[in-house]
């Protein structure tokens, strides 16, 4: 297929926003499109096969038009962009609010499948590592949900479980004990809905924390639930939280397999209620992998090193293990016969 260029003029400075400092968003749109992109002056000169000509244009024309409206283009206008043109969206699924950096939106195609999921399903799990915005986008979903009516609370579960360390006592009532642990959904919150109406929310019932300890007995109606580190779960601590949910209740869990904190990572539930649940009428598991991690890129080479440590430890380990059809050693004595005993 030909590869022909095509000229899309813009004002210089328009160019300038729109490729980046160095052609930093250039080089994100040229990986995503498998496009060249350069800047001869008065616009863009694209080059690639016709299909990668139009998405590659269809993210210039968005960034464009947003400088247009005097806004400042950043890394993750750009990734967002892209991610609405792979998934051919125009605007966010679901309903998803706005934040502090703009419309919350997917940026790649496994993140679009995940909001589809949660605005299907009952009970979807979301799996994969850190950075994939498996956490940010169910908050993003619920608080949507919260804001337009439909549903009545945003309740967030978590396992208060330490990342290889032993804390000790916390001071203060259940709040300050367990708001350390549910940071990472704080911050989340507070970027979607603002300090102000996040406290007043809080105050009145309508965002609530339940630890997981503190679960049972409930039944969970007309709320949205979020189990976030779920991977940090044991198998009666999931079954249990799995089962609270009521009528008009919907729920995600969230986790990565591979940074279990268990003192065995065995005992973990996570993995079991997939392996369980999986294919069940309304539920869906959505996956991500490296490639959708959308934090700093160095976190995207990261997990892929310690991946591909992973993908080699696995053989030797297998290697290590005894196989379970190989006949066993037989130790007891010969049988005698009248001829030994002679």
């Amino acid at each position: 297929m030909s590869r022909s260029p095509e000229f899309i003029p813009l004002a210089d400075e328009i160019a300038r926003a729109v490729t980046g400092a160095a052609s930093r968003y250039a080089a994100l749109m040229e990986d995503a499109f498998d496009v060249l992109i350069e800047t001869p002056g008065g616009g863009v000169l694209l080059t690639g096969d016709a299909k990668a000509r139009g998405n590659a244009k269809r993210v210039i024309e968005t960034l464009a038009a947003r400088v247009d409206r005097g806004l400042e283009v950043t890394e993750a206008d750009v990734r967002v962009a892209i991610g609405q043109v792979r998934v051919g969206r125009g605007s966010a699924p679901g309903g998803l609010p706005s934040g502090r950096r703009g419309q919350v939106a997917p940026k790649t195609a496994a993140q679009a499948r995940y909001l589809d999921a949660l605005a299907k399903c009952e009970l979807v799990f979301g799996l994969g590592p850190a950075g994939t915005g498996k956490t940010f986008l169910a908050v993003a979903h619920g608080a949507g949900l919260l804001l337009r009516g439909e549903v009545e609370r945003l309740i967030v579960s978590r396992p208060a479980v330490e990342a290889g360390e032993r804390l000790g006592f916390l001071p203060g009532d259940l709040s300050e004990k367990v708001d350390p642990y549910m940071a990472p959904v704080w911050e989340a919150l507070t970027d979607i809905l603002g300090v102000d109406q996040f406290r007043r929310r809080r105050e009145k019932g309508e965002i609530e924390l339940a630890p997981i300890a503190f679960m049972r007995g409930r039944t969970l109606s007309h709320a949205f639930v979020i189990v976030d580190e779920a991977q940090n779960c044991s198998r009666l601590q999931m079954k249990m939280v799995l089962t609270r949910l009521g009528e008009g209740a919907r729920m995600v869990v969230t986790g990565d397999p591979s940074q279990i904190d268990l003192p065995r990572a065995e005992d973990s539930g996570l993995a079991h209620a997939v392996g369980l649940l999986d294919g069940v009428q309304g539920v869906a598991v959505s996956r991500f992998a490296a490639e959708d991690v959308v934090r700093h890129p160095l976190v995207e080479r990261i997990v892929r090193a310690y991946e591909a440590e992973g993908a080699k430890a696995r053989p030797r380990a297998e290697r290590s293990r005894p196989k379970a059809d190989a006949p066993e050693a037989d130790l007891s004595p010969a049988p005698t016969t009248p001829a030994d005993v002679s």
